[in-house]
């Protein structure tokens, strides 16, 4: 079967960020006997052009990349890239992707032109945005595009989706405050770090908790590190933690909240606080008219009841034209970005036939 040949030889050959040679040579080598015209807006990228002489196009979008991880599965076709593994599923993604190709390069005729596009720097620095800045939708005038990513916490072969919120915005949160540390027997002529640490942290959990229940968000500290000896008061203390929401304004408020509170605790303990938050990626938010629009073309698919708090960079997409999100479930398998990820590649045939359906519909 094609789309397993196209998966096993793609993890074979994991590459990283933008620095993609092998993958895209690959890619290439598959695409080129067909009826598209290849391009590569941005370095790390690849895509193909299939042109029915329509008005508009819409597009299918793989990740390309792999991940730093030293591949840990004993298959009989692992990564011949030591310390690089495709640990997050996209050689299943681009599979799914070529096996599509192949399909559209039989076609006669479809509603719409189609724009496939294989994407770098999904698991680093948001390869989607760059593709977004390209020029390459407006170019071929897309009107929407589509993504898919293997999940295994659904049963293999379902595919998944909900309107509005999927998948969070975030941001890492890095809070460093700074006292003064002193011997406990003279604890009055320290500024107790360690102190201000627990009030922040506190006082952190507690905005986020008064939010509705009904407002999807996540304001959590996986680490806390404070001082050096049990008799000296705490001089340093640093919390790490991560923020995570789908909405902007959800979003936004809790971030300058965290700044409100640093200012309260700076005061009140006359230690110095300073909270850093990076960028992160936005919320991968499925349009209604979209959807509904998917829905109506009679394409099945499964409803999720929540969204889930991980990110993508689908997200870049959503922001510069109308794109929806999927999940193809694995079933049981390792987690994402394990080092024994594996999954039923018997799932890819059933995701590639939902992309068909898809083109086909609309």
């Amino acid at each position: 079967m094609k789309i397993l040949e196209y998966r096993r030889a793609l993890h074979q050959i994991p590459e990283l960020d933008r620095d993609l040679p092998e993958t895209l040579a690959y890619l290439t080598g598959v695409l080129s006997p067909m009826k598209c015209a290849l391009s590569s807006p941005i370095p790390g990228s690849l895509c193909a052009f299939f042109d029915f002489g329509r008005e508009d196009a819409i597009a299918f979008r793989s990740d390309a990349d792999a991940l730093p991880i030293q591949e840990n599965t004993g298959l009989p076709f692992a990564s011949r890239h030591p310390g690089n593994m495709h640990a997050c599923g996209h050689d299943g993604h681009m599979a799914m992707l070529l096996d599509l190709a192949a399909w559209l390069d039989k076609q006669e005729s479809l509603n719409h032109n189609v724009l496939l596009v294989f994407q770098p720097a999904e698991e680093t620095t948001g390869g989607a945005r760059d593709l977004c800045q390209s020029g390459v939708f407006e170019a071929h005038r897309v009107r929407c595009i589509f993504g898919m990513h293997l999940w295994p916490e659904l049963p293999a072969g379902v595919v998944a989706s909900r309107k509005h919120e999927l998948m969070s915005r975030s941001c890492e949160v890095s809070v460093t405050i700074t006292g003064r540390s002193s011997h406990i027997a003279k604890a009055e002529e320290g500024i107790d770090a360690l102190a201000a640490g627990v009030a922040f942290y506190r006082r952190a959990a507690a905005m986020e908790q008064a939010l509705p229940p009904e407002i999807f968000r996540l304001l959590k500290f996986g680490r806390m590190e404070s001082g050096t000896v049990r008799n000296a008061v705490s001089g340093r203390t640093v919390l790490l933690g991560s923020l995570r929401a789908f909405q902007d304004e959800v979003f936004l408020s809790l971030r300058d909240g965290l700044q409100e509170i640093a200012r309260q605790v700076e005061q009140e303990t006359g230690c110095t606080v300073q909270v850093r938050t990076n960028d992160g990626y936005p919320a991968v938010w499925n349009p209604e008219d979209l959807y509904d629009q998917v829905r109506a073309a009679g394409v099945s698919f499964s409803q999720l009841e929540k969204p889930v708090m991980i990110s993508e960079d689908f997200s870049w997409y959503q922001r510069h034209l109308p794109g929806m999100f999927f999940f193809l479930g694995t079933g049981p398998s390792p987690a994402l970005h394990a080092d024994d990820f594996h999954f039923d590649e018997g799932v890819l045939e059933t995701g590639a036939a939902f992309w068909k359906t898809l083109a086909a519909a609309l």
